[in-house]
């Protein structure tokens, strides 16, 4: 086992720990959990109920890059992917970007944590984990490890800033609209860059693509 594999598996074990330990604060009431959650959504319900414009440039702005807008750019990708017989790129965006809205779904029923009663804006569903967050998190590092072996290494640097910056407004941009507690965002960055973390250690989507990969195995046959 290389040592990249190595850190990958350690840091989706921390990863899931976290969500562990979210999960478990939340529904135990633990008090220093209840007490970061109420304070940051206090401080920004206070801000946020006098400032409309506030609370709707936040609301665009999770609503433009929310999970939506990186499953259709995936959606793009796997198209492309397929014209050119890579299956196994088109797999990966498939299983870590497209089903991340069912791990979502299925977490959220398991949690079933009411949202924040002083939510500023309308949010269907439970509350824990953040869905946002989960699905951004998974739709900027698929697509990133996608485009990185055709990246050189300053637009790599400037891509992995947007990404983070992206990934961070997006979850903080729930707490700032009060839909979700600050816990169900943490919960869902880890649990999302764990699944992220599962679907590149299956499939190995930065792998070259081998001539076997999109040639019949013999002539005018199909795999």
């Amino acid at each position: 086992m290389t040592a990249h594999r190595r850190w990958l598996i350690g840091s989706a074990i921390a990863a899931v720990a976290i969500y562990v330990l979210m999960w478990i604060g939340y529904a135990s009431q633990w008090n220093w959990l209840v007490d970061l959650d109420t304070a940051t959504l206090d401080v920004l319900h206070r801000y946020g109920e006098t400032r409309p414009g506030w609370v709707t440039a936040w609301h665009v702005f999770c609503t433009v890059l929310g999970p939506m807008a990186f499953r259709l750019a995936a959606l793009v990708v796997i198209v492309v992917a397929l014209t050119r017989r890579n299956l196994r790129l088109a797999l990966f965006l498939v299983l870590s970007v497209e089903l991340s809205g069912l791990l979502i779904e299925i977490a959220k029923r398991a949690s079933d944590r009411p949202r924040p009663a002083t939510a500023l804006v309308f949010a269907p569903s439970s509350s824990f984990p953040s869905g946002h967050a989960l699905g951004v998190m998974v739709g900027v590092l698929a697509l990133l490890t996608v485009v990185w072996r055709f990246l050189r290494a300053p637009l790599r640097g400037w891509l992995i800033a947007v990404g983070a910056v992206i990934v961070i407004a997006i979850g903080l941009g729930r707490v700032v609209l009060n839909v979700h507690h600050l816990s169900d965002v943490i919960a869902g960055w880890a649990l999302g860059y764990a699944h992220f973390v599962a679907c590149v250690l299956m499939l190995q989507p930065s792998a070259p693509v081998t001539e076997a990969d999109e040639t019949p195995a013999t002539p005018g046959s199909a795999r």
